[in-house]
């Protein structure tokens, strides 16, 4: 049986990136609460589908055994925990200190409909494939190249 303390502090790679693709996940559950459904399906598709996945790939190319053991000193894992400490509670004194008013809306701003402060999804789409297609595409290209440079220098040679 694990305890609950080997599994906060794992050190396998594998079972890390697991922790980072729930971690993604949250953060898009936060967004689809705060009705901004475009953001929460970019964090999914470009962080936990994209980013997780080059990770993942990366250890698993790079390294001779993809379940490998990280060892950290516990001068790494204090100053870790005091820097969650520190972001937590900067977090919790902004939450505690945003004046709401009777709706849950921060005072101030207008909520008129679904997608009042957070703007259309549909405009986002129209702009991408519209106004800011040449620059999306030449991205999409430049990522798709670096993928490709990372796995032929990350491919075994023979020996």
């Amino acid at each position: 049986m694990i305890s609950g303390w080997a599994v906060v502090f794992s050190q396998n790679l594998v079972r890390m990136s697991v922790y980072l693709l729930m971690t993604l996940c949250g953060a898009a559950a936060i967004y689809f609460m705060l009705d901004a459904e475009f953001l929460a399906a970019v964090q999914l598709i470009v962080y936990a589908g994209g980013t997780l996945i080059l990770i993942i790939f990366g250890v698993m190319l790079t390294s001779k055994n993809p379940f490998m053991q990280m060892r950290t000193w516990w001068v790494e894992r204090l100053i870790g925990m005091a820097v969650g400490l520190l972001l937590a509670t900067g977090m919790t004194l902004a939450m505690l200190n945003t004046p709401l008013n009777d709706a849950g809306v921060v005072a101030g701003q207008s909520h008129n409909s679904k997608h009042g402060s957070y703007g259309h999804v549909e405009l986002i789409g129209k702009g991408l494939l519209g106004e800011y297609l040449a620059p999306f595409e030449i991205t999409a290209v430049i990522l798709l190249v670096v993928m490709i440079g990372a796995a032929f220098m990350a491919r075994r040679r023979p020996q």
